[in-house]
């Protein structure tokens, strides 16, 4: 009897070329894992992509049922433990290899939930929607470099889930204009995109510094395969950070800030360098 092992593998190239198609940071921050972790790694974004691109780009349809049927047919494939859809089959092997908690699915879907008709978060709603959008994945993502340890992983879940909210703040202030204009949205609690001043751009850059700093604290005790991966993302994205902090308010709702490629392999060539030598 043939088995699956092709099946899988196509599955496995699938969210690889997602993760690669739609992000060039975090792509080259998962090459930079240790091999076991590459395929469960991109079996994660693959998944957050999907649901993410439903509520983002699915315009003229029905958001909420494909929503809804993208959700039943994630829990369908993690029971049977296949989906002739290769994201999820993908997903359901990583949920079962690795125990990932049903909650954090469950509390991921819901901030995709909220996408669908949430314009203005207030404080408690801001903290839900980082929870699930962001903290969450990076916890899944922390089971898998985590293996079994389950005294590692609980030792590391606050700082994975600040470093997971510090990556989501970062892309909220990048997207303030394009959000609030194209989506119609405004994450952060109470602000007023057409009075976004100095003073909130301070607030908030404040708010995203703590997290790095105790997001930076877990990086230096994840498992040495995990290490640098993580890392090329953490520095990557204060390198985007930086480059916000130095353009005035206004400037930050005229364009989206981005690093070039060129200083992504700049990164990424530091980074590799400080690994080596446990600099990290």
């Amino acid at each position: 009897m043939r088995e699956m092992g092709l099946y899988d593998a196509i599955c496995s190239r699938t969210s690889r070329m997602t993760t690669q198609s739609y992000s060039t940071s975090f792509s080259l921050g998962i090459r930079c894992l240790a091999k076991e972790f590459r395929e469960p790694i991109y079996a994660i974004y693959g998944f957050v992509r999907f649901a993410d691109e439903i509520v983002d780009t699915f315009h003229g349809h029905d958001k909420a049922a494909l929503l809804q049927r993208f959700e039943e047919d994630t829990w369908r494939a993690i029971d049977e433990k296949i989906s002739l859809n290769p994201i999820l089959h993908s997903f359901q092997k990583t949920v079962n290899r690795y125990n990932i908690d049903h909650e954090l699915i469950r509390q991921f879907l819901l901030s995709m939930e909220m996408d669908l008709s949430s314009r203005q978060y207030d404080q408690a709603g801001y903290e839900t929607y980082i929870l699930g959008s962001a903290e969450v994945v990076g916890l899944m993502c922390l089971r898998v470099f985590c293996g079994g340890n389950e005294e590692h992983y609980l030792r590391l879940k606050p700082d994975a889930m600040k470093l997971g909210s510090a990556f989501q703040k970062i892309n909220f202030l990048r997207d303030l204009n394009a959000d609030f204009k194209g989506l119609g949205r405004t994450y952060f609690p109470g602000l007023n995109v057409d009075r976004f001043d100095e003073g909130t751009k301070k607030k908030i850059e404040a708010d995203i510094e703590a997290d790095f700093r105790q997001g930076f604290r877990g990086i230096k005790q994840l498992p040495r395969g995990a290490r640098l991966g993580v890392y090329v993302a953490y520095r990557y994205y204060t390198a985007l950070f930086a480059k916000i902090r130095r353009l005035p308010s206004h400037e930050v709702l005229q364009s989206r800030v981005r690093v070039r490629n060129r200083y992504k392999l700049a990164i990424l060539g530091y980074s590799f360098v400080k690994h080596q030598l446990n600099l990290i």
